[in-house]
């Protein structure tokens, strides 16, 4: 998504006079709003797990363990990205979601890469404990960016459904509308 079209679904007075919009241009925003709250979280997904990979390796160097080789990065993957997956009943208890990434997060993911590169990850262990904290922290300040536009988009996502609640309640819309 271009930083662009983000900053426009982003911008104060997106949302307008929504009472005098048409159902139709509501419903078009929500959708956009949608396509683009899919997309932040996509890269929220790959930046906190770029996130969990470097904070295990320091986590492991503060152990006393000694830098990873790139073999010892991959075994642990599991470990390191499996956190709050939960099983019952032996059956793995996980939401599916696309590992596609969505249509226009292409300038999102240059942002990421340009912090940590996913090819860089299995080099993690040659690489310097302060230079370890440092991608700690520029990972975790672009993960809280990223959830902050997501919350935004949430708020905006909200309002938009409210509105198309409030018209359905008070019969200015009808379910025969979508029909036609």
């Amino acid at each position: 998504m271009a930083s662009a079209e983000l900053a426009r679904l982003l911008a104060a007075d997106y949302l307008g006079d929504l009472q005098s919009r048409p159902i139709e241009e509501i419903r078009a925003m929500r959708d956009e709003c949608r396509r683009a709250e899919d997309g932040l979280s996509y890269v929220r997904r790959q930046a906190q797990g770029r996130l969990d990979i470097v904070a295990a390796e320091l986590a492991r160097r503060n152990e006393g363990k000694g830098p990873s080789d790139p073999a010892d990065i991959v075994d642990q993957l599991p470990a390191i990205l499996g956190h709050g997956v939960s099983t019952q009943g032996g059956i793995l208890n996980v939401r599916t979601t696309s590992l596609e990434p969505p249509p226009d997060t292409g300038e999102l993911i240059v942002e990421l890469e340009g912090i940590l590169h996913e090819s860089s990850l299995t080099g993690l262990g040659q690489i310097t404990d302060e230079e370890l904290r440092q991608l700690v922290d520029r990972l975790t300040e672009y993960e809280r960016l990223v959830s902050d536009r997501r919350r935004a988009l949430h708020d905006r996502l909200d309002a938009l459904q409210a509105e198309i609640v409030r018209r359905y309640k008070a019969g200015e819309v009808t379910v025969e509308s979508l029909l036609r």
